[in-house]
C-alpha cells in the first residue's frame, strides 16, 4: 500500500540560549523517528506532553525544518517540495484561536476556503453540510468571538476538513473540550476517514482512550523516540502474556515500590497515592507471582483493601515501555 507519510531517521535539535558556557545548549526534540503511514489510514501519535508529537507535525506540514533525516508527504519531500505538499494537506491544533472574532462562522470558514482556491459555491455547500454534521448549523451567522471554547474548536475542525485534503493533521484536537464535544469531534474524525477512501489522517494525542477508539495504528512516542508502533489491539495483546493486577492498599507511608520491584516476576509497578489509601498496579510475568507480592505486603504490614485483575490497556503498554505512567512522565518530565 502506498505511503501517505514517510519519515526516515527524522531528527530535530533545538538550540537553547542561556546557561553556563560549559553546559550543552541543545535540546533533542526528535531522534531517528521512522514512520510509515499508509494511504487511507487513521494513524495516531500517542505520547505525553513534550514527547515530540507537535514537532513531528510541524515538520510534516512544512512549518519546521528537520535537523536530520527526511520526511515525505503524499510522495513529496517536505523540505525540497513544500509547494507541492501544502495544497494537499491541512492542519488543526487543539486550543488554537484561529479565525477573526468579528467574522461569523460562515465568513471565517469561507475566508479559509479561498486561501485554497475553492470556488465559492462549492465552499458554501461544504460549510453548510459540515456545520450540520458537527451540530453548528444554528451558529452559522454567529460571530466566532461569541462561541464557547468547544464550539470554536468545532469550527476549527470544520476548517481542517473543508479543503478536502489528501492528508489531514490533527494536533490534540480535543484538548480542553468537554466530554460531549470530544465525543462529537471523535465521531466526525472517524467518519471522515471511513467515508473518504484514500484520505489519510494523522492524529496526535495524549489521551489513551482517544488513540484506542480512533486509530488504525498507533506509534507510542516519548522523549523524541518512537518506542512501538502497531494496532492498538496488537500493542495490548503483547501484554496478554503478563498478568495485570490493581491493588488498593493502606497508605505506603513512604515505603515506596522498591520492596515489590525486587521480587522475581514483577515486571512493572506503579503507585498512586490517595486520601487514606494507595493504589498499586502490577504487571506480573505470571499470576503465581501474586503470591510473592501478597507475602511482601504482609511482611511490611500493608493492608489490602481491594484486589482485581484487568485486561491490558494502552496505558499499560506505555508503562511497560517507559516504566512510568503518562501522568508521571508529564509531571516529572522523565
Amino acid at each position: 500500500m502506498e505511503n501517505a507519510i514517510l519519515t526516515k531517521n527524522l531528527g530535530r535539535i533545538y538550540k537553547l540560549r542561556g546557561g553556563k558556557k560549559k553546559e550543552p545548549k541543545e535540546l533533542v526534540a526528535l531522534k531517528d523517528v521512522n514512520l510509515e503511514v499508509k494511504k487511507g489510514e487513521l494513524f495516531g501519535l500517542l505520547g505525553p506532553n513534550g514527547a515530540g508529537k507537535t514537532t513531528v507535525i510541524k515538520i510534516l506540514t512544512t512549518l519546521l525544518a528537520p535537523s536530520s533525516g527526511e520526511a515525505f508527504v503524499s510522495g513529496y519531500n517536505v523540505m525540497k517540495d513544500p509547494d507541492q505538499v501544502r495544497p494537499r494537506i491541512n492542519m488543526v491544533s487543539g486550543g488554537e484561536s484561529s479565525g477573526y472574532g468579528l467574522l461569523t462562522v460562515r465568513e471565517n470558514l469561507w475566508m479559509f476556503s479561498q486561501f485554497y482556491g475553492i470556488p465559492s459555491d462549492i465552499a458554501n455547500k461544504r460549510i453548510k453540510d459540515m456545520l450540520e454534521i458537527v451540530g453548528l448549523s444554528d451558529r452559522i451567522n454567529t460571530k466566532s468571538s461569541d462561541l464557547s471554547t468547544g464550539l470554536r474548536q468545532k469550527m476549527n475542525i470544520v476548517r481542517g476538513f473543508l479543503t478536502d485534503p489528501d492528508v489531514l493533521f490533527l494536533d490534540e484536537p480535543t484538548l480542553g473540550l468537554d466530554v460531549g464535544a470530544s465525543r462529537d469531534v471523535r465521531h466526525f474524525v472517524r467518519g471522515w476517514v471511513d467515508d473518504n477512501a484514500g484520505k489519510t489522517l494523522l492524529l496526535t494525542t495524549h489521551y489513551m482512550v482517544e488513540a484506542d477508539e480512533l486509530c488504525d495504528r498507533v506509534a507510542i512516542i516519548n522523549h523524541g523516540r518512537v518506542l512501538a508502533c502497531d494496532t492498538p489491539a496488537r500493542l495490548k495483546h503483547n501484554l496478554q502474556k503478563d498478568a495485570i493486577f490493581q491493588v488498593e492498599v493502606s497508605p505506603l507511608n513512604g515505603k515506596g515500590t522498591s520492596i515489590f520491584e525486587s521480587l522475581g516476576g514483577v515486571n512493572k509497578v506503579t503507585h498512586e497515592a490517595h486520601d487514606g489509601h494507595s493504589t498499586l498496579e502490577f504487571i506480573l510475568a505470571e499470576e503465581d507471582v501474586l503470591t510473592s507480592v501478597m507475602n511482601a505486603m504482609t511482611s511490611e504490614n500493608i493492608h489490602i483493601l481491594n484486589l482485581r485483575k484487568r485486561e491490558p490497556t494502552l496505558e499499560d503498554v506505555f508503562v511497560n515501555l517507559t516504566g512510568k505512567s503518562m501522568a508521571e512522565v508529564e509531571e516529572h518530565g522523565s
